[in-house]
């Protein structure tokens, strides 16, 4: 009777132990990829914060030249206030799908209303060949491609996330720790990209 209970206890132990590995390896592996998540999201918004940035130098370029069109600079100015207002939101954005979407459309909108100003720029060829429009061409046209990049490695990033949390047993691990492993958020592609405007002059 000693020898089986000793038996028992040892199997016992032995059980305990691997599922404390396990859901301390779950634990870890979780809070890896969900900081690689954060970091690529810090990622996302530098170059967006970048694209904020230029804006003002673009409108005031262009307003020299076009100094009529008000309309189309509200609506980028406002579009970048918006932007703005979301700045910083913090780095529960990836797993909150209501701030992730909020975030989406307000640098959507802005995408829409510098493509506005893009069409209006198409009218004035003197100011397309200026040396400051022209530089400020090259440093948006080289944002916008790092936010493409960006995004996409957010995505991966995220996915990865999506995938190992979504995985047994580490669905039980993240079910245990509530909002601390929330899924995150995918970036998609703005409605109408299938004929989003290239940024050409």
């Amino acid at each position: 009777m000693g020898r089986w209970a000793i038996g028992c206890g040892v199997i016992v132990v032995g059980v305990a132990l691997v599922l404390g590995l396990a859901v301390v390896g779950g634990y870890n592996s979780l809070v890896g990829l969900d900081q690689a998540v954060q970091a690529q999201w810090g990622q996302v918004e530098n170059v967006y914060q970048r694209r904020a940035d230029l804006v003002p130098n673009l409108v005031e370029t262009v307003k020299g030249a076009a100094a009529f069109e008000k309309d189309t600079f509200t609506a980028v100015t406002e579009a970048r206030s918006r932007v703005g207002q979301l700045a910083g939101a913090g780095r529960n954005v990836p797993s909150d799908p209501a701030a992730f979407e909020k975030f989406q459309q307000s640098q959507d909108g802005l995408s829409s209303a510098l493509s506005r100003l893009m069409v209006v720029v198409e009218n004035y060829p003197d100011l397309k060949a200026t040396a400051n429009f022209r530089e400020l061409q090259a440093q948006l046209e080289g944002t916008e491609n790092r936010i493409s990049v960006e995004r996409m490695r957010f995505n991966e990033a995220a996915q990865a996330f999506n995938t190992r949390r979504q995985s047994f047993p580490t669905v039980l691990i993240a079910g245990f720790f509530g909002d601390r492993f929330r899924e995150k958020g995918y970036f998609k592609a703005q409605a109408g990209a299938e004929t989003a405007p290239k940024v050409k002059f």
